[in-house]
């Protein structure tokens, strides 16, 4: 259950996004304690257009599986012909799994 303080901090954070944003889709990142699910989603039409999960990519620790899920994400993006996206971290810091998934999408080709 999410309390009240993490429920603002990721609207904070959601609201910068969408304001720098634009006609951008949205990356939002997902941790959870056993996975990391990654998705671009296109705000202005409400549909998902790639996603990722480490319930699907295996490799070694949390933050390997992390990066992993984030050059999965690029592959799948670069084949839906998705370049630029805006980056939605939630509730949770650019540290550890969440910045080794966005530094592996930068690495496979996305732009934010």
């Amino acid at each position: 259950m999410a309390t009240a303080t993490t429920i603002r901090r990721k609207l904070r954070a959601r609201r910068k996004v969408r304001t720098a944003a634009g006609e951008r889709p949205r990356l939002s990142v997902f941790r959870s304690s056993k996975h990391i699910y990654a998705q671009i989603i296109d705000d202005t039409n409400g549909t998902t257009l790639a996603a990722a999960s480490s319930a699907s990519v295996k490799s070694g620790t949390k933050t390997d599986t992390a990066a992993a899920v984030g050059k999965a994400l690029a592959e799948a993006a670069a084949a839906k012909g998705v370049k630029q996206v805006v980056f939605d971290r939630g509730q949770y810091k650019y540290h550890g799994r969440v910045k080794a998934l966005a530094d592996a999408a930068r690495e496979g080709g996305l732009d934010f």
